[in-house]
């Protein structure tokens, strides 16, 4: 079958034609943005790319298009497929009717930490021996891939509460029927499609309400937004996580032997179990850990040898990785979307570098930060950095500068170039340099990291 799809550069769309095209079937896909990581996977993978949205573009005449949820109608490709006819479903809905149906899923929900738990998950099981396929929202350094169709009974897949398609508003994840559930956290998110938390809420309680009696939910402690999701009716054992001392029912806790989090131990209904060490950083990691630990008990391992498996477990490309390190100055490239993750990177690198200082540079380019959904809280996401600068192009809808004028250590700029110049001219031995953004920032990364050479 020649699949062709709209979209493909997106990390869940890309992902769908890796494990089409590992089915056997012949791959083609355009798409507006074509950049790596996701571009190079794909042409790895020898998948044609078209750059840009043409009818032309269907001359091969596939037998089915699968569209991604960043098409809208008066896109001249999408018309195309209208007016001609061609058979045509969302992404979601073809990752069920070919991938999951038959399997035992594990789906990893949340505003924050899905794609780094989803990468835990899938990494403890094949760990294992178990084999598991995968869909996930980035590229696991474990793997080198962000999916594949797996050859054992259980797949981990990341479960994403934006919408399906243009056909289709229901949230990506009431597709996929899993049996485990992972429900990391819950904060408004996606203004563009969301009115409200409310009516994320309402999402998350569509996905609950798909899990049978005999699956599970691994939710934190203390997440308010999520416990009244679930007040809303829940028919599925559920497990909590903490890292604090808790005497109701939690059944996963974490105890940090570590202040940075890269050593903690593993208690399951009180009991000492298991111990991981490894290179990540901050409390949100360790809770990550925690429910990627319960959700593969669930699936029938050993907490002891999940934990284990963990102390391998090498990240996610773009979570806090390291690009360089220039003269002493070390360079990261980081996924940020929304000021709590951006919190929580930076509180979990001060952690590990202690006085050292961390310069944060920021583009708020998610929908949701373009609209300013967030400006009250940015600064305060920010104070864990010695000095931050929030790159501001002509069409953001809002005044960075004025929006943080009461943070001293915060700046803007406007100008890309004005800006590496700035950062290779005053950086210094000693320094993290956390470039912080969903895209690609420009090729920032690599801008500076050659400034700083020539310097």
């Amino acid at each position: 079958m020649h699949i062709h799809i709209l979209g493909i550069c997106g990390t869940f769309m890309g992902g769908l034609a890796i494990m089409a095209k590992q089915m056997g079937h012949h791959v083609t896909g355009s798409d507006q943005n074509v950049y790596p990581p996701m571009s190079t996977q794909l042409e790895e993978q020898g998948i044609a790319l078209m750059k840009g949205y043409s009818p032309s573009n269907l001359d091969s005449a596939p037998d089915l298009v699968v569209v991604g949820n960043a098409i809208s109608r008066g896109n001249p490709e999408i018309e195309a497929v209208l007016n001609r006819g061609i058979a045509y479903t969302s992404g979601p809905q073809w990752l069920y009717n070919y991938v999951l149906k038959n399997a035992w899923v594990l789906a990893v929900a949340g505003t924050h930490g899905k794609t780094t738990t989803s990468s835990m998950l899938a990494w403890i099981l094949e760990c294992e021996g178990l084999k598991p396929g995968f869909l996930i929202g980035g590229i696991p350094l474990n793997f080198g891939l962000s999916a594949r169709l797996g050859e054992g009974r259980f797949f981990v897949v990341e479960a994403d509460e934006y919408d399906t398609a243009f056909f289709d508003k229901r949230s990506k994840f009431v597709h996929y029927r899993p049996r485990t559930t992972i429900l990391n956290n819950l904060e408004f998110d996606h203004a563009d499609i969301f009115s409200d938390l409310a009516a994320i809420q309402r999402q998350f309680h569509h996905l609950i309400r798909s899990i049978p009696g005999n699956g599970l939910i691994i939710v934190p402690e203390s997440d308010k937004p999520l416990a009244e999701v679930l007040q809303m009716g829940c028919w599925t054992p559920v497990e909590k996580t903490t890292l604090e001392d808790s005497a109701g029912d939690v059944v996963w806790r974490g105890d940090l032997l570590a202040p940075d989090g890269t050593r903690f131990q593993v208690f399951h209904q009180g009991k000492p179990s298991g111990i991981v060490e490894w290179n990540l950083t901050g409390r949100h990691n360790v809770m990550n850990a925690l429910s990627a630990i319960a959700a593969a008990h669930h699936a029938g391992v050993n907490p002891e040898q999940a934990a284990a498996a963990l102390s391998t477990f090498k990240n996610v490309r773009r979570r806090l990785e390291v690009r360089a390190c220039v003269n002493g100055v070390t360079l990261y490239d980081d996924f940020a979307h929304h000021p709590t993750a951006i919190a929580t990177t930076l509180e979990g690198l001060r952690a590990r570098v202690d006085n050292a200082r961390i310069i944060a540079v920021l583009e708020p380019r998610s929908n949701t930060m373009r609209m300013g959904v967030h400006v009250d809280t940015l600064a305060d996401s920010l104070k864990a950095a010695d000095r931050a600068i929030i790159f501001q192009p002509d069409d953001l809808g809002w005044d960075a500068e004025n929006a943080t004028k009461g943070a001293k250590h915060i700046s803007t700029c406007h100008s890309l170039d004005s800006l590496v110049d700035q950062l290779a001219r005053d950086a210094r031995p000693g320094d993290h340099l956390v470039f912080m953004s969903n895209g690609s920032f420009g090729g920032i990364h690599k801008k500076v990291e050659d400034a700083l050479r020539r310097s």
